[in-house]
């Protein structure tokens, strides 16, 4: 069900831009954690570190362990915000939200389309215009995904947030009227190309055009 995953962290005393960026130069990167009754604290987490742990979890629902240095026991956190570069893939700042066992959370998980609509295999296009959900439930019943079985959609069908299934624990927040995926109708494009196919070389028309001209010529 939940995934949790292990990040090291040092308190920070400097604020600012001029001590973010020797920070970021010393291969840290700034963060800060809070969390409901908690005060928020300013964290350092090493660059190299956080880009692993980030290659392989997905960010928005894996609870976080993080070992704060001069502290007894971990906090669990997730990620509530990560701030990027404006055009280089490095992180610049990381928000964690600290957690509670008793605490419900809202967050998004992604919704995983499962199996071959019907609707495919005769020809049909799957479009999928949601990719994630909003839910809300106790941090150790957080899904890794919702899954949706759209193996009996045929062209023309939607599914809907209503159709999925909330595992034992959890609330959809995201509206049931939304559209989760649809299966389109073959474009024009390919019905062309079809039709084509199936009148083989030089298509319907030419050879049309060819019959007539030998039979105006004949007449003459």
């Amino acid at each position: 069900m939940v995934t949790t995953a292990t990040l090291n962290a040092t308190l920070r005393h400097e604020h600012g831009k001029g001590p973010a960026r020797r920070l970021r130069r010393q291969g840290k990167i700034p963060a800060v954690i809070y969390g409901h009754g908690e005060a928020t604290r300013s964290l350092a987490v090493d660059a190299q570190e956080l880009a692993r742990l980030f290659s392989h979890i997905q960010v928005e629902n894996t609870i976080i362990s993080l070992n704060i240095e001069g502290e007894r026991s971990p906090v669990r956190a997730l990620v509530r915000e990560v701030q990027m570069h404006p055009f280089r893939p490095e992180v610049l700042h990381v928000d964690f939200y600290q957690i509670h066992a008793g605490e419900r959370v809202h967050l998004e998980v992604p919704v995983r389309l499962v199996g071959t609509a019907a609707g495919v295999r005769v020809g049909g296009v799957l479009q999928q215009t949601l990719h994630d959900i909003e839910v809300r439930c106790l941090p150790d019943q957080i899904p890794e995904a919702i899954e949706a079985d759209i193996s009996s959609l045929e062209i023309g069908d939607s599914l809907h947030v209503s159709d999925l299934r909330a595992p034992e624990g959890v609330e959809f927040e995201t509206e049931a009227e939304r559209v989760v995926c649809t299966i389109l109708p073959p474009t024009v494009a390919a019905l062309e190309t079809e039709a084509e196919a199936a009148a083989g070389p030089g298509g319907g028309v030419e050879p049309e055009l060819i019959r007539k001209r030998a039979a105006e010529e004949k007449g003459e």
